[in-house]
C-alpha cells in the first residue's frame, strides 16, 4: 500500500506537468524555468505551382452557325409569315446556308437591286443624264426672242434638293432651275415674245408605274415619272399659326399658283395639323388647329404634273433675272404633240445644255436612301436607251424590264426568278427569290467590270442610308453592305458581310406576311446577319 501511494502521488505530478488546469492557466504565476532559444531554421524557397492551361473554347463548326441560323427561322415573332434565306460563300459560291431560297417572296425594295444593278451594267457609271435648252428662233440685237424657249428633258433626276451639297442644312428649291436661267442669260436673251414650253415626250408611257396603291401615291416615295423631273416631284407644304381664333398660314416651296389649298386649320388651341392631297390633283386640304405659337409643320407631299411646275417656276425665275416672257408655260408630253401637219416646221436652235453627274453617283443616291422615284427612271431610261435603241417597242418602263430580263439571262439567273412590274418594289405584284438576289450580287462582285460602282451603291450597317441605325456596335457595323426593303408586312435585306476571320459572305433573307411594325421583322433579319458576322470558325 505504501508503494501504491508513492505512485499515485508520482502520477499526479507528471499529468499536472502536462495537461495544466484552468486555475493553472489562469494563475499569475511567474515562469522560473528559463525560456529556451528558439531555433533558426532555414526556409525553403516557395514551390511553383502553374495554374492550369485553360481548355481553348472550341472553334463554332459550319453546323454550328447553322444550327444558329435555323433556330431564327422559329422565332416566335415571324412564326406565322414565311422567312426566305440564302448564304453563300462569295470566294467558292458553298451554299452555307439556305430556307425556301427557291420559293417567291415579295421583296420590296430589294427589287431595286435588279433595276439599278441592269442600269450600272448596261448604261455604264459614266452615263450622264442630259437636259437641253433651245429656241425656235435667235434673239435680235435687242435681246428678243421671237419664238419660244424649249427645255427638253431625259430623266434627270439630279435637278434635285437632295443632290445639292449643301442639303439638308439648305434647301434651295430653285437652284437647278436658275441654273438654265444663267443660260438663257448667256445666249443674250433679254425678252421671249413666245412660249415656255416643256418638253417631256422622251418618256413613253402612264406616269405612274403598274401596280403602285392609290394610297401611296399622295407620298414623297410615290411621285409619279417625268422627263422633266424638279425636286424629286415633291413640294414642301407649311403651315404657320395665325392670328388667334383665325385660319393657319399655308405655303408652298418652290412657290407656284398651280397648287390650291383647302384650308381648315384654325389657330387657337390643340396641336394636331394634317395634310392629305387629292389623287391626281394638286389640291391640298389642311385640317386640324395648333396653337397661337405654335412651331410650323412642314410636310413634303407628292406634286402631280411635275413638268408642270418645272416650266411654271423657270417663267418665274426669268422674270426675276429681268427676262420677261410674253407666253405660256406649257408642256408636251407625247410625240404626237409634236406633230403638226398643217404647222410650218420648227427648226430647234441648242443654246446650252445642262448634264447630270455620273451614273455612279446617282445609283448610290438611289440606293442608300431607297428612293422609289430615281429607280422608275432608271428602269425607264434602260427601255429607251437600251430596248428601243434595240428596235423595241412599246412603254419606256415595259422596255426596261426587258431589258432587266435579258440581263437575269445573260449572268445565269432562271427566266422565272424574278416577276417584275416596276424598278423600285412599291408595287406589291413582284417576285423575287432569294437565289436570284443571291446570284446577282456573285455576279456584280466577281464578274461585273463595274464592280466597285456597285459596291459603293450599297447601304454600310451603321454607316449611312436605311442602315445607318442598324448594327452599330457589332462585328456587322462598317462591314454589312447591301441593300434593303420595306413595305406592309414585308422586309428584306440582302448584300455582302464578312465573317470574323474575313471570309466574305453573299447574303439574302426576306421576311414575307408578318404585320406590325418593321422593326419585328429587322430583328430577326439583323441577328441572322450579326451571327454571320461573328462567326470565327471556316466556311470553306
Amino acid at each position: 500500500m505504501k508503494f501504491l501511494a508513492i505512485a499515485l502521488l508520482l502520477s499526479a505530478s507528471v499529468l499536472a506537468g502536462i495537461l495544466p488546469s484552468a486555475e493553472f492557466a489562469n494563475a499569475q504565476t511567474v515562469r522560473t524555468t528559463p525560456t529556451p532559444t528558439p531555433k533558426i531554421m532555414a526556409i525553403p524557397a516557395p514551390t511553383s505551382v502553374l495554374a492550369p492551361t485553360p481548355t481553348p473554347a472550341p472553334t463554332p463548326t459550319l453546323a454550328d452557325l447553322q444550327s444558329k441560323i435555323r433556330a431564327k427561322t422559329f422565332d416566335s415573332t415571324i412564326r406565322r409569315g414565311r422567312i426566305g434565306i440564302k448564304v453563300t460563300s462569295l470566294a467558292t459560291g458553298k451554299v452555307v446556308f439556305e430556307n425556301d431560297a427557291d420559293k417567291y417572296f415579295m421583296p420590296a425594295s430589294n427589287m431595286k437591286n435588279f433595276t439599278v444593278a441592269t442600269a450600272i451594267e448596261k448604261l455604264s457609271p459614266d452615263y450622264r443624264f442630259a437636259t437641253t435648252i433651245s429656241t425656235s428662233a435667235m434673239p435680235d440685237s435687242s435681246g428678243t426672242l421671237k419664238g419660244d424657249l424649249k427645255i427638253t428633258g431625259s430623266g434627270d433626276i439630279s435637278m434635285s434638293t437632295s443632290f445639292d451639297p449643301d442639303f439638308p442644312n439648305k434647301i434651295d428649291h430653285y437652284k437647278y432651275i436658275d441654273m438654265i436661267v444663267e443660260k438663257v442669260a448667256a445666249a443674250g436673251i433679254k425678252k421671249i415674245d413666245g412660249n415656255i414650253i416643256g418638253d417631256e415626250s422622251y418618256f413613253r408611257g402612264f406616269a405612274l408605274p403598274e401596280g403602285w396603291e392609290w394610297d401611296d401615291l399622295h407620298t414623297y416615295y410615290g411621285t409619279e415619272v417625268s422627263a422633266l423631273p424638279l425636286n424629286d416631284n415633291v413640294v414642301d407644304i407649311t403651315v404657320r399659326p395665325g392670328t388667334s381664333g383665325g385660319q393657319c398660314v399655308v405655303s408652298v416651296s418652290p412657290a407656284t399658283s398651280l397648287v390650291k389649298f383647302v384650308n381648315k386649320c384654325t389657330t387657337g388651341s390643340g396641336n394636331n395639323v394634317s395634310i392629305t392631297k387629292a389623287i391626281n390633283q394638286n389640291l391640298f386640304e389642311i385640317n386640324g388647329s395648333m396653337p397661337v405659337n405654335g412651331k410650323s409643320v412642314v410636310q413634303t407631299l407628292a406634286f402631280s404634273h411635275v413638268a408642270e411646275l418645272f416650266v411654271d417656276v423657270l417663267k418665274q425665275r426669268l422674270a426675276m433675272k429681268g427676262i420677261v416672257v410674253t407666253g405660256l408655260a406649257k408642256t408636251i408630253a407625247s410625240k404626237a404633240e409634236l406633230m403638226c401637219p398643217t404647222c410650218t416646221s420648227v427648226m430647234w436652235t441648242n443654246i446650252g445644255k445642262l448634264d447630270s453627274p455620273p451614273l455612279s453617283l446617282v445609283a448610290a443616291k438611289t440606293m442608300k436612301p431607297s428612293q422609289n422615284m430615281y429607280t422608275e427612271v432608271l428602269l425607264w431610261t434602260l427601255g429607251e436607251q437600251v430596248g428601243r435603241k434595240n428596235n423595241g417597242s412599246g412603254t419606256s418602263a415595259g422596255l426596261g424590264t426587258n431589258v432587266v430580263k435579258q440581263f437575269m439571262r445573260e449572268i445565269g439567273v432562271a427566266d422565272d426568278g424574278i416577276v417584275q412590274y416596276d424598278g423600285s418594289g412599291l408595287s406589291r405584284h413582284n417576285l423575287i427569290t432569294p437565289s436570284a438576289v443571291v446570284s446577282l450580287y456573285e455576279y456584280m462582285a466577281k464578274r461585273s467590270r463595274y464592280s466597285l460602282a456597285w459596291r459603293n451603291s450599297l447601304t454600310i450597317g451603321g454607316v449611312d442610308g436605311t442602315l445607318r441605325n442598324r448594327f452599330k456596335g457589332t462585328r456587322a457595323e462598317a462591314n454589312m453592305r447591301g441593300k434593303t426593303g420595306t413595305i406592309d408586312q414585308v422586309s428584306a435585306l440582302s448584300g455582302y458581310v464578312r465573317t470574323a476571320t474575313g471570309e466574305e459572305l453573299v447574303v439574302s433573307i426576306v421576311v414575307n406576311g408578318v404585320p406590325g411594325g418593321a422593326g419585328i421583322r429587322t430583328r430577326v433579319i439583323d441577328e441572322i446577319v450579326v451571327s454571320l458576322a461573328d462567326y470565327n470558325g471556316r466556311i470553306d
